[in-house]
């Protein structure tokens, strides 16, 4: 297993947090992917294909965040987006 130095939080499903832990797990997310396949998606899917043939884990963590930064899976970010959301729903009401 390649293991990043520090996990990539993210939600997944239903919003069901998940902490990616290794290149092989992110490689998987990527690899399952049912939403757009932007640049975003395949350039972290090719930094983690890469990853698992060579050592350029940090590039592929990296490649991965910013796709999960981009898709709006990134848990912080997710977690932002949602506040901002329910205080306009509340607003409006």
């Amino acid at each position: 297993m390649k293991p990043f130095a520090k996990p990539v939080s993210i939600f997944v499903g239903l919003g069901f947090p998940r902490d990616v832990e290794s290149v092989e797990e992110a490689f998987e997310i990527l690899n399952e992917w049912v939403g757009s396949r932007s640049p975003a998606h395949e350039q972290a899917l090719a930094a983690a294909r890469s990853a698992l043939i060579d050592d350029s884990v940090s590039g592929a963590r990296l490649a991965f965040e910013a796709f999960a930064k981009k898709t709006g899976i990134l848990a912080p970010d997710a977690l932002e987006l949602a506040a901002a959301r329910a205080a306009d729903e509340w607003l409006s009401a």
